[in-house]
């Protein structure tokens, strides 16, 4: 095969190697000896062949060079892993503003930006063409369920009140360095919206948009359900409670389809999200929200099901959540638990195009083992049974995109799920003041060696539920509150085939005696009988705590100075304040430390203090400027404006 171009002819032969990297010698001796080869092809010695001068058309009387042409390792120059758009430097949750942020941007130095990756957002619709989101827009993931159309622009007017979606996409699919507001986590995928939420909502409008294309969309963001309003026990009817299960077995040719789920904003009404269906579903991942020092939110609510948790809103300062917003603007407003499940959409997206194979439990296991309770606050934070500390508010703790899509990519996928369920209550039992009923799971023990969800089916009568606490004990001893009191929940219904859920026994061996206790934590004279109780238990028969935690990545460094400070972290890395880091941090730009000619040490230096992101250290290197300067294409400089 030969490909002509002046002064050049490039020969590829198919008995060497596409893309080798060194040179075929048998092919290059055969040529060198070549009587047609002239002097000075023999003479370029390191010949790695085939490239030759000639005038176009006519053959060459003589080969005056030849060499293999072997693939060079290049790099883009500049293209840093920090964005420049001019609302990046307020994106504080993953712009190393707050320590520790949600690092997205260890997740961005490896490559991983959600390319490949097909993501909806069930809400009030999405605004396809807003300029920051017409690029990654996918009509073939979006749908008008309102209106029975495929277009699901947003309805204007009623004082714009539609605006979540649009919000929501923006957080995870905004393009990146357009100039335009910030960046999405997942800045390369494909964002689509379902106009679901603007008109009547029935059981068959939710089961529609939770099936929307499943074989094509491979993450469900949604960041709704029942009333938080403290007194609403309710869940998927039964069309969306299928759609769910064919979700998880049949989306994503098998895999499962992904569906991220806010937790809830029912706390300053004392709410419960185990009395939120969709939520509390095994096939759901529960997304809880924290402030930027930590805190909880006062919106925020509890309960076991929530598995991960990111941050929602900053108190500490007025800029919140930056998004896309309609009429083709930017806002920094956006905040609530509806805020965090966006945020973990577009990590997963990161985990899924570092390994499309996973499935949708082997999503699971990686949030929990990904997710740590850092600096977040809570008094029942807890170790269970495997050593892994774990909240009602938080559960496993702060997503961690470096972390996820690490383990991602040497993640060997989970063994089929086991489900074992011990039917323990069939004659009613009197409640009182409290109640505990103990059952042994041992026989369970045969499927389910490491356990995932865990649920318990209930039916009881009560005079007013909002005041029965149900908390439920594993055999290697985590106690994990189902419900707590819901004061504003005077129901007299009690609750009918409930199903609660908890996540605080993930890995744990399920042999042994499990206790559920009942509590009355109001009025004396309250009453009522449990009809029936049954524990579901899922999980695996792999020893899953045996695997290799993603905890941290292995220490690259490979000198370290007195202090423990680190001096040289190799050639892959960037040595920056002491520590081993895959990129530079925002105000830093890399570059050779140089301080020998054969030092390959890389090092993170200062930008200028004009700049925001930089290639070099003077004024005129900028790429992007703080928040209240104007970046100056021209001269790369940033402007006081």
């Amino acid at each position: 095969q030969v490909m002509e171009g002046e002064p050049f002819y490039h020969f590829s032969h198919r008995g060497t190697r596409q893309r080798a990297l060194s040179r075929h010698w048998g092919w290059h001796t055969r040529l060198t000896r070549d009587p047609q080869v002239g002097r000075r092809a023999q003479g370029a010695g390191h010949g790695r062949g085939l490239a030759l001068p000639g005038a176009h058309g006519a053959a060459p009387a003589q080969v005056l060079w030849f060499e293999q042409q072997t693939v060079k390792r290049r790099s883009k120059r500049g293209a840093g892993v920090v964005p420049t758009d001019p609302w990046f430097p307020k994106q504080w949750y993953m712009n190393n503003d707050v320590h520790p942020d949600l690092n997205v941007l260890t997740a961005w130095s490896r490559g991983y930006t959600g390319l490949g990756v097909v993501l909806t957002v069930l809400d009030d619709g999405l605004e396809k063409d807003h300029p920051d989101l017409a690029a990654n827009y996918d009509p073939l993931a979006s749908y008008d369920f309102n209106s029975n159309d495929p277009d699901p622009q947003p309805r204007y007017g009623d004082r714009d009140k539609n605006w979540h979606g649009t919000r929501c996409a923006g957080e995870v699919a905004a393009a990146a360095n357009n100039g335009i507001c910030g960046a999405g986590v997942a800045y390369n995928a494909k964002i689509g919206g379902v106009r679901m939420l603007d008109g009547s909502i029935m059981d068959i409008v939710e089961a529609q948009a939770l099936s929307l294309q499943p074989q094509y969309i491979h993450i469900y963001s949604a960041s709704w359900g029942p009333e938080d309003d403290g007194r609403t026990v309710d869940g998927p009817g039964v069309l969306a409670s299928a759609a769910f299960h064919r979700g998880v077995t049949q989306g994503r040719g098998g895999l499962g389809s992904v569906f991220i789920w806010a937790s809830g904003n029912g706390g300053t009404n004392y709410d419960n999200c185990n009395c939120d269906g969709y939520t509390n579903s095994i096939y759901t991942v529960s997304v809880g929200s924290v402030l930027g020092d930590g805190h909880r939110p006062r919106y925020s609510e509890g309960c076991p099901a929530i598995l991960t948790t990111t941050y929602s809103s900053r108190t500490t300062s007025k800029v919140q959540i930056v998004t896309t917003d309609l009429h083709h603007r930017c806002t920094d407003k956006h905040t609530g638990t509806s805020a965090s499940a966006p945020l973990a959409a577009g990590m997963v997206a990161l985990a899924l195009e570092a390994n499309p194979a996973l499935t949708w439990r082997d999503l699971q296991h990686l949030i929990v083992r990904a997710s740590s309770p850092a600096h977040l606050q809570a008094e029942d934070w807890a170790e269970n049974g495997v050593g892994r500390r774990v909240s009602h508010y938080y559960g496993y703790g702060l997503l961690d995109a470096g972390l996820l899509v690490q383990a991602a990519t040497t993640w060997a996928g989970t063994r089929p799920q086991e489900k074992c369920s011990v039917q323990v209550v069939q004659v009613p039992r009197d409640i009182g003041s409290r109640l505990s009923i103990s059952t042994d799971a041992s026989s369970c023990s045969e499927s389910i060696r490491s356990l995932e969800h865990v649920q318990v089916q209930l039916s009881l009568s009560y005079s007013r539920r909002g005041d029965l606490v149900v908390a439920l004990s594993s055999p290697m001893g985590t106690t994990s509150t189902l419900v707590t009191v819901r004061p504003y929940d005077t129901s007299q219904a009690g609750y009918k085939d409930w199903t609660f859920m908890s996540t605080h026994f993930w890995d744990e061996n399920p042999k042994g005696i499990w206790t559920l206790q009942l509590e009355n934590r109001g009025d004396a004279q309250n009453t009522g009988q449990l009809t029936s109780f049954t524990l579901h238990l899922h999980g695996t028969d792999e020893d899953m705590p045996a695997r290799r935690s993603a905890a941290t990545a292995t220490d690259e460094c490979l000198r370290r100075d007195e202090q423990g400070a680190c001096q040289d972290c190799g050639s892959s890395l960037y040595t920056h304040h002491g520590s081993c880091l895959p990129y530079c941090p925002p105000r830093y730009y890399g570059r050779a430390r140089g301080a020998t000619p054969r030092d390959t040490a890389r090092v993170c230096a200062s930008c200028h203090p004009s700049c925001y992101t930089c290639q070099g250290a003077s004024a005129n290197n900028c790429t992007s400027c703080p928040s209240g300067r104007t970046f100056q294409d021209s001269t790369h400089t940033c402007q006081h404006p």
